[in-house]
């Protein structure tokens, strides 16, 4: 009797503790799945509760002439969300059209490190009589009056994968309410962070993304989108990107009339140059980028490619400005492959050296033989004796 009670006592323990188990599995996995908005460098992605969307890589274009801006944005997206949006702030009212992908496969390879040989003299490992291996070393409208509503949608219309709403608005709560009638909860954080911009009277661009067969979860490289607004100096949206819970990297493109720089890192890692130099113009949609009103005054726009990356997005104190750098100087990556050098296929320190060995032995046999010459004796002829006269 006392085994079998033990028995279930035994038993209901284990029950417990598996539902106690479950229970912190549940627990563990509801939050793991409800996780707040991702903010990318340019803007507040907001997707669906109970969902995750992240963007693994955004790359950028701005084009500023003087008066006004494009940014052409390409975002590459993974998660289990069916739908998000996207908020993007601008200093005036935004023409929003669909991209040419064509952009960024030209910058991708107008700024590409150049590849270029050096040679060297000693050998190294890989080379004879070294056996070891070696691998080549490497070396970015009005604005609304006081008298607007709080909230205003300019207009609405579909591009491609795209729900695209123009809005104003002179309340970040505004925003929020017109987030939650299109079924998107705006967090409390973001609503904050907007404040700044409404204080300046920009405008927003609201998008809501969908996979282009209309189900399933968003993934992959999404179409570019265009953004074309008046601007009296050249901005990339940073501020929002505060929220982003995890390492932020921005790859940006700037065409301009000169080499452009950004007035300060904005909270990031200073921003690495990778490319500095005119816009090679038989790059067709880059070219197309750029603008006729560049080259019809005979001068080629300047393009600069930029990399920063944000360790902690929360230290992002605002919005990239850029500027006129102190110089036009160009720029590119080397990527330099090592040779030994080599004359008629032959190493050039082997042949040095068999040509130092062979004058250091000639020089010394030289040497030996006229040493020799001089320890030579010469031996004189015995002496004539001539006989005494006779008688």
């Amino acid at each position: 009797m006392r085994g079998r009670g033990g028995g279930r006592g035994s038993g209901v323990g284990i029950g417990r503790r598996i539902g106690l188990l479950m229970g912190a599995l549940l627990a563990l996995q509801v939050v793991s799945i409800v996780s707040p908005a991702y903010a990318c460098g340019c803007g507040a992605m907001v997707h669906g509760t109970g969902t995750e969307l992240a963007v693994r890589q955004e790359t950028s274009a701005v084009r500023w002439d003087g008066r006004g801006e494009q940014i052409v944005m390409s975002l590459t997206v993974d998660g289990n969300a069916p739908k998000a949006a996207w908020i993007m702030p601008v200093p005036h009212r935004a023409t929003v059209t669909l991209g040419d992908r064509a952009l960024f496969s030209d910058l991708e390879r107008a700024t590409a490190p150049v590849h270029k040989d050096r040679d060297y003299f000693w050998p190294r490992a890989g080379d004879w009589p070294f056996t070891h291996d070696h691998h080549p070393v490497g070396e970015g409208a009005a604005a609304p009056s006081a008298a607007a509503p709080p909230v205003g949608v300019v207009d609405r219309r579909r591009l491609g994968p795209f729900d695209v709403a123009r809005l104003t608005a002179t309340d970040p709560e505004a925003l929020r309410s017109w987030l939650e009638t299109n079924g998107f909860q705006l967090p409390p954080a973001l609503s904050t962070e907007l404040r700044p911009y409404v204080a300046q009277k920009w405008e927003y661009v609201a998008i809501r993304l969908a996979p282009a067969s209309g189900d399933g979860p968003l993934s992959g490289t999404l179409d570019p989108l265009k953004l074309t607004f008046a601007s009296e100096r050249p901005v990339y949206p940073m501020r929002l990107s505060r929220l982003a819970k995890t390492p932020q990297s921005l790859k940006l493109y700037v065409v301009s009339t000169h080499r452009m720089e950004p007035e300060s890192p904005i909270g990031g890692a200073p921003p690495e140059v990778l490319y500095a130099g005119k816009v090679p113009l038989e790059s067709t949609e880059l070219a197309r980028f750029a603008g006729v009103s560049y080259t019809s005054e005979g001068n080629t726009p300047y393009l600069t490619a930029l990399s920063q990356s944000f360790r902690q997005p929360s230290a992002i104190t605002g919005d990239h400005e850029l500027k006129r750098a102190s110089n036009d100087t160009a720029f590119e990556r080397v990527i330099w492959t090592d040779r030994l050098m080599r004359v008629a296929g032959i190493p050039a320190w082997l042949l040095t050296v068999t040509t130092g060995l062979a004058a250091v032995a000639t020089t010394a046999l030289l040497l030996v033989r006229r040493g020799l010459r001089r320890r030579r004796v010469v031996v004189p002829p015995p002496p004539v004796v001539v006989p005494p006269p006779l008688g």
